[in-house]
């Protein structure tokens, strides 16, 4: 099995795991689920995180193939074709993108031009296709659920799930956001779960539950033991029913109706007005407070 070497990023503001992974034979990598900061009172976009990233992989000598998002993140903004002018690497997601592009295109009621055909991004990928980060494998599978889009990548005994899983404390992720499913996230789940034991499973978000120092990290086998909804195997019912269950009591992420009017244009701001500046809607009433 292949293993490439997987350098994380925190983002505290978010609770979001990005990363970089590269195959050390070839020097050549990946980068997964960048941020574009975001500060929500000023209405102002920046570049902290990414600048960290450019930092790492120009310093280590790592040539960027490819720049990946998992799914329209819901909690950040990306920073894929930021990155993408400065490294010159190809964006890519999952091809169902085009379903949560027209969901979000009819919730903010935006202009009938507004393409939803994923050509935002320079890759769809579909399930089970698969391309190599210098030698080191990498395998697509769709894994829908905490969206209609969220995919995971295989890249030789890591994987990168998304918001399918969280660190074991914590169980795994919501499945309540429009086009969610809690049948399609239990599915997902037990999909990554038949990857080999020793797969190390990097997560999209940790909330470091209890005070602990934020991780991003379990096995296959850690998770089959120890992660609180999974490990005593809970058929598909109980499992939904405590998702559901938990799903009803959480409120909406706090950057999900700016966020994704950025990510469903792949990580753009909308076109500028008359007077040069970008502007976001937010669709009043549309969703119920909790």
């Amino acid at each position: 099995m292949t293993t490439p070497i997987v350098k994380p990023f925190w983002n505290e503001p978010t609770g979001s795991w990005q990363y970089v992974f590269h195959d050390p034979a070839t020097m050549k990598g990946a980068i997964v689920d960048p941020v574009l900061n975001y500060d929500p009172q000023a209405g102002a976009t920046q570049t902290h995180s990414a600048d960290e990233i450019l930092a790492y992989v120009k310093d280590a000598g790592i040539e960027i193939v490819w720049i990946l998002d998992t799914h329209p993140h819901a909690d950040h903004f990306s920073a894929a074709p930021w990155l993408k002018e400065r490294l010159g690497a190809p964006t890519a997601i999952g091809e169902h993108v085009v379903k949560v592009q027209k969901l979000w295109k009819d919730i903010y009621n935006l202009p009938a031009d507004f393409p939803t055909d994923g050509s935002q991004w320079d890759r769809l990928f579909a399930d089970g296709d698969e391309f190599y980060v210098g030698d080191v494998p990498v395998r697509v599978m769709f894994s829908p659920g905490h969206t209609l889009a969220s995919i995971t990548y295989v890249a030789g005994d890591a994987a990168f799930v998304h918001d399918t899983f969280m660190m074991p404390d914590s169980g795994t992720s919501r499945a309540d956001f429009p086009g969610g499913s809690s049948k399609e996230l239990y599915d997902s789940i037990q999909a990554i779960l038949d990857l080999p034991e020793d797969t190390r499973l990097y997560v999209g978000h940790d909330y470091a539950p209890k005070g602990r120092e934020a991780a991003c990290m379990a096995t296959v086998a850690e998770h089959k033991d120890s992660n609180i909804h999974l490990k005593d195997a809970p058929s598909e019912a109980e499992y939904r029913s405590v998702r559901d269950a938990r799903d009803a009591t959480l409120p909406l992420p706090k950057l999900m109706l700016a966020a994704l009017q950025i990510n469903i244009r792949g990580g753009r701001k909308p076109v500028p007005e008359e007077n040069g500046r970008s502007y976001l809607k937010i669709p009043l009433d549309y969703f119920d407070p909790r």
